[in-house]
């Protein structure tokens, strides 16, 4: 980056003086952000209708936001960003799948909508550590392979726990449970 021209943002370069491209950061930093904290008000909500939906919606939205002007960016930079767009694609190809399996409640629908969303938050985060975690305090003492597996194994935790506890799930079991008993 030393022979690129660069624009640093709040203590993080940014590899470019192009304005069209600095404006697309600005977009993309600003929904990467709404998607962040809306996916995190979805994720720690009570699940059903209501807020983990209207919050669920909302970072679906911001990541499509994200995917659009990360794929722009790439497109831009391609031989520098083209893993990123991987991990943004993943990122979406994850949440647009399980917010359909809920959507059109797919047989045991939760069980793909929890690990799918969950993984296209920590793809999402895994992206931005992997770009940007070397500029940032404290993360850049770190070895990068923790910008890959930190995110990743959050959410495992996270996604497990979910699973676990979801009211649906719940339920799935608790008929399963009667209908061995009823069957006994």
């Amino acid at each position: 980056m030393a022979d690129q021209p660069t624009t640093t943002i709040l203590g993080i370069p940014i590899p470019s003086e192009d304005p069209v491209f600095l404006a697309i950061v600005g977009v993309h930093i600003i929904l990467g952000l709404a998607a962040i904290a809306a996916g995190a008000v979805a994720m720690f909500s009570k699940k059903g209708h209501g807020r983990h939906s209207r919050w669920g919606t909302m970072y679906f939205w911001a990541l499509t936001g994200v995917f659009v002007t990360m794929g722009a960016l790439s497109f831009i930079r391609w031989s520098e960003n083209y893993p990123l767009f991987l991990l943004g694609a993943s990122a979406f190809a994850c949440g647009l799948s399980g917010r359909l399996a809920a959507a059109r409640q797919w047989p045991h629908w939760v069980l793909f909508h929890v690990p799918l969303m969950g993984m296209s938050y920590a793809l999402m985060l895994t992206a931005f550590y992997v770009d940007n975690g070397k500029n940032l305090p404290l993360w850049n003492a770190l070895p990068p392979i923790v910008f890959w597996l930190f995110p990743t194994t959050i959410a495992g935790a996270l996604i497990t726990n979910a699973i676990i506890t979801h009211p649906v799930v719940r339920a799935l079991e608790f008929r399963a449970r009667d209908r061995m008993e009823h069957d006994a």
